[in-house]
Parts: structure tokens; C-alpha cells; sequence
């Protein structure tokens, strides 16, 4: 449990921006907004650096704060049931995906795990923004069959990344 406060501590709002500089959120918006036009779902990413202590202290992981988020910025909160947060915690080094009912039961676990290992394995070599967008195309790619964009497909959440 030291190990993780410390990291905690030690990664700051500073390591998120090189990680994730501003082209480089630019890109994943780009892709955000490519994949929204090809379906109907709606992805929010989310970038935290680290947790606060007290959140350590009660022992939250970063799944109990993804869902905080998922609930905290509405994005449960779409016409169809499909929104989609993809949450990045830098000092935990994990990836947590929360999916609203009318899209999780489109993908299985091994294809969500999927998405995350791209964007973990990314990370392992430094390539922050890109194996992000990378799994953010795959996600496109494997939402687009069940929830093909129609006429009428409004954009119910920002596509902007956020660096929290």
C-alpha cells in the first residue's frame, strides 16, 4: 500500500500533460469524433495522474473511481444506453472501461480486455496517445456492426479528452 501512495504522490498533473500533450489529445479527439460518426455510441476518455490521498487511504482503486466518473459526468446518461468511459490512471498504470448497458453487452470481457492491453502495452514503450487512439479505432471498428450510425445520430457527449 506505500508503494501506491508514494506513486501517487510522486506522479503529478505534470507527467499527465507529457504524456498526453495537447497534439497528442487532439488526435485522440479526432478519433473520438471519426468513430461517432460511424456509430452510435458515445466514448468519453478520461486521463488522472493520481488519486488523492484520502481516496488511497479508504482503499479505492481505480475501478471504484472509474465508476464515480462514469456517474459523476453523466455518461450513463444517453438516449441509447451507449456511453462509454475510458479511464486512464497514471500512477496505478491501469486502464478501466465502464460501458453502459446498451453497449457492454456487444462486446464480451476478452474483447474489452482487449482495448485495454492495447493501451497498456502502449504505454509500456511510451507511446501514450498513440496506442490510445489505436484502441480507440479498434473500438470503432468492432462497435460499428451493432450500432451503425443512422440519419439522426447526435453527439450527447463532448468527444474532448480530459485531463483531470
Amino acid at each position: 500500500m506505500f508503494k501506491r501512495i508514494f506513486r501517487h504522490l510522486t506522479t503529478t498533473a505534470a507527467a499527465g500533460r507529457r504524456a498526453f500533450p495537447p497534439d497528442g489529445m487532439k488526435a485522440i479527439q479526432k478519433a473520438i469524433s471519426r468513430g461517432e460518426k460511424l456509430h452510435r455510441a458515445e466514448i468519453r476518455l478520461m486521463v488522472e495522474a493520481s488519486m488523492d490521498l484520502g481516496a488511497l487511504l479508504e482503499g479505492r482503486t481505480s475501478r471504484h473511481r472509474a465508476l464515480a466518473l462514469f456517474s459523476e459526468y453523466r455518461i450513463w446518461d444517453t438516449e441509447e444506453n451507449t456511453g462509454i468511459l475510458l479511464y486512464i490512471n497514471l500512477a496505478d498504470h491501469q486502464v478501466e472501461i465502464v460501458a453502459d448497458r446498451g453497449v457492454n453487452k456487444l462486446l464480451d470481457a476478452a474483447q474489452w480486455q482487449q482495448l485495454c492491453r492495447t493501451i497498456t502495452s502502449g504505454f509500456a514503450v511510451g507511446r501514450y496517445d498513440e496506442s490510445v487512439v489505436e484502441a480507440i479505432d479498434s473500438l470503432n471498428a468492432l462497435l460499428h456492426p451493432s450500432l451503425p450510425a443512422g440519419s439522426d445520430n447526435p453527439n450527447e457527449l463532448s468527444n474532448r479528452p480530459m485531463m483531470l
